[in-house]
């Protein structure tokens, strides 16, 4: 299994091969289009001119990694704020794991240890650190016992709640519709 956007071909290989490309794809994944998220880490990639390092971005000139960012097509909506959020999310990468974002996932004894160590990481909140755990469940067997428990509704089998879900087309417009149908239920909440 891997990771299948409607993005570049080139995109969802980097995704699929770099784990550092697919931890900074759902920390973009906000207030942008999911395809914008998930291409972005190829863009950088691309600019910089090689693979991306978590060391290397851990280590960045931060005013030059917003330049980056920022060129047009800019890599998010927000670039300064999201260019420190990759910059702090190397960092804890490089403090807690050498560097290699595989490491995150690797060694977890269980889903509960998976989402706390996501959880940790900059730009990961409870909802988000479920999302990757369920990510890095369905999509790259990374199964520790208890991983579906801990993604909580995103690790259910057959939901269609998130990139976790999306395997083509069909699963991105229910992911979407799905969305959409929450944002109007917390809408109507708000009264």
């Amino acid at each position: 299994m891997a990771l299948s956007l409607p993005i570049d071909p080139a995109a969802n290989e980097l995704l699929n091969r770099n784990a550092l490309a697919l931890v900074l794809g759902l920390v973009l994944d906000q207030q942008i289009p999911m395809e914008k998220a998930f291409c972005s880490p190829y863009l950088l990639s691309q600019r910089l001119g090689h693979d991306l390092d978590a060391r290397e971005l851990a280590g960045f000139d931060p005013d030059a990694l917003l330049e980056i960012f920022a060129r047009p097509p800019a890599l998010h909506r927000f670039p300064k704020a999201m260019a420190a959020r990759v910059q702090e999310l190397c960092l804890a990468l490089v403090d807690r794991y050498d560097g290699d974002a595989v490491r995150l996932w690797a060694d977890a004894a269980d889903g509960v240890e998976l989402l706390r160590r996501v959880g940790e990481l900059p730009g990961f909140g409870r909802q988000k650190a479920q999302i990757f755990v369920a990510l890095l469940g369905k999509r790259y067997d990374v199964r520790p016992a208890g991983w579906r428990e801990a993604a909580g509704g995103y690790g259910e089998e057959g939901a269609f709640r998130s990139v976790a879900d999306v395997a083509d087309p069909e699963s991105l417009r229910r992911v979407r519709e799905f969305k959409q149908a929450a944002k109007a239920e917390a809408k109507a909440a708000k009264g």
